[in-house]
């Protein structure tokens, strides 16, 4: 075999190589992803048995997401900082530790005086040293082609991890309480230690693991970035891409935090849903989220990350707007069809609009700072969306305060779809020139 046959062998080699330490590290990625998070949003399947179990009510759950969203924005800009400072997965181990000890006093239930304590505490494990690492560490993995399957694959994997433990959950939570005959409070305290040993398992599997061959691409992205910060911040703050991918991702945050209600909408909207009925369609709705997030990913290389994400904001919108108007009719069937849909058009909206910020020219130096920016602004929803929420729900009793916080909803998802259309206009003017 000759020399250049050797070295092409060699070279297929190591692309392969490349490939597959690149998706098995997305895949470690996902798996953390999707198991950090929801032990603090159980509110999605569970609303109802948490205000049992907690002896709260609307607005005092409302406080309690309130507090974690604050924490969640004093995190994003010093996340970014340290993202751009420290390994990823020394972060991401942390992250996946604290979040699993915390999950395990929340388990104990020990009212409403320390809640909003473990509820900050939370945003602070699954924020500072979690989010902006994590999105890092994404791009810096993905090729420029790859962006938005990169994307969508975390946030459609991610989704399959959450549902597979939403559904494992739910099974332990409706067998203790209906054939065991334990209490609400009990069969939540059981679902919370599911997801509090599962993180635990996972930060030591990330301390455990090394990483053998440290490809010099990969060593490269996680050296310590030196940079002014003042400088840094300014330059940031010029572009007016970041500027619109803000509104963007702030206006679909939105849409998203819409779905956490639904399991009470369903059950007080004049549907005859039980309280296990409605988590097994919102359970279904997690479903959604592979198949938005992967399939909007896919779509969005081969369209344009942008544009299939303007489809999927102005189809998000409607969905909702329908949602308002279906128990407005009584519509068991057509609410809970809207309800798969609405998650499978959100779950794209997440999977893509972090993919956007490839055409922001953004320098891979800052690219953590840059998250931070924009998460620091667009997630501030997490602070005022649980007020808006708990005021509504529990001002205007039943179904009438949920079609009030729907149609604030819609109205943002509008605004996106607009500030959409500014991005993509500016990015095809920038092309013509």
């Amino acid at each position: 075999m000759d020399m250049k046959a050797t070295e092409a062998m060699q070279d297929a080699s190591s692309q392969q190589g490349s490939k597959f330490y690149r998706y098995g590290q997305l895949a470690l990625l996902v798996v953390a992803a999707g198991t950090i998070y929801p032990v603090f949003y159980l509110r999605q399947v569970y609303q109802s048995s948490m205000l049992v179990a907690m002896g709260i009510d609307n607005q005092q759950l409302g406080y309690l997401y309130s507090s974690m969203g604050t924490a969640f924005v004093l995190s994003y800009l010093p996340s970014g900082w340290l993202a751009d400072r420290l390994p990823p997965r020394l972060l991401i181990t942390f992250s996946l530790f604290a979040t699993g000890l915390l999950a395990l006093w929340y388990a104990t239930l020990p009212g409403f005086d320390y809640l909003p304590v473990i509820f900050f505490m939370g945003g602070l494990t699954t924020g500072l040293t979690f989010w902006a690492p994590l999105l890092k560490r994404l791009k810096s993995l993905a090729a420029k082609e790859e962006q938005g399957r990169f994307f969508g694959m975390l946030d459609g994997g991610r989704g399959v991890i959450e549902a597979s433990l939403a559904t494992i959950a739910l099974t332990l939570f409706t067998y203790q309480t209906s054939k065991q005959g334990q209490s609400l409070a009990e069969g939540f305290q059981l679902v919370i230690h599911l997801y509090a040993y599962s993180c635990i398992a996972l930060a030591i599997l990330f301390a455990l693991l090394r990483d053998p061959r440290k490809p010099a691409a990969v060593t490269e992205t996680m050296q310590v970035q030196k940079g002014n910060l003042l400088a840094d911040l300014n330059f940031l703050c010029r572009l007016p891409e970041l500027w619109l991918m803000t509104a963007i991702v702030f206006c679909g945050y939105h849409l998203f935090w819409a779905t956490y209600s639904f399991s009470a909408y369903l059950e007080q909207g004049g549907l005859g849903l039980s309280a296990a009925a409605a988590a097994t369609v919102t359970t279904a709705k997690l479903w959604m989220r592979p198949f938005g997030g992967i399939g909007g990913g896919l779509l969005g290389d081969r369209l344009t990350p942008l544009r299939v994400l303007i489809c999927a904001l102005v189809l998000a919108t409607l969905g909702i707007a329908g949602l308002i108007i279906a128990t407005m009719f009584h519509g068991v069937v057509l609410a809970a069809g809207l309800v798969l849909f609405i998650g499978l058009m959100v779950y794209a909206i997440r999977g893509l609009y972090w993919a956007i910020l490839d055409v922001c020219n953004v320098p891979v130096r800052v690219t953590g700072l840059a998250i931070g920016i924009v998460s620091v602004i667009a997630y501030s929803p997490d602070i005022l969306l649980p007020l808006i929420n708990g005021w509504t729900t529990q001002h205007f009793p039943g179904v009438v305060g949920y079609q009030i916080y729907y149609s604030y909803i819609v109205t943002m998802g509008v605004l996106g779809v607009i500030a959409a259309l500014i991005l993509n206009k500016r990015i095809a003017k920038r092309k013509a020139a």
